[in-house]
């Protein structure tokens, strides 16, 4: 479905709902050229930035220098 900016404004609700409901795209034109595109979302797709958040935890002191002497240099 391709809809004009300006209609697109003053539907934007309605046509977000829509898409969300019908799983269907959107194309918005200025002058008749397509310019965006409203696609609904899905669900299940997999994050790449914040994707593991949430899953690991700090156990212990991980400010202070440890104890253990170590020789970079070997």
């Amino acid at each position: 479905m391709k809809i004009a900016a300006a209609q697109f404004k003053s539907q934007c609700l309605a046509l977000m709902d829509e898409v969300a409901h019908k799983r269907t795209e959107i194309v918005i034109t200025k002058r008749g050229r397509p310019v965006a595109k409203l696609v609904p979302v899905d669900e299940g797709t997999n994050v790449l930035f914040g994707g593991m958040r949430g899953t690991g935890r700090v156990t212990g002191d991980i400010v202070s220098p440890i104890a253990v002497r170590w020789n970079a240099q070997r």
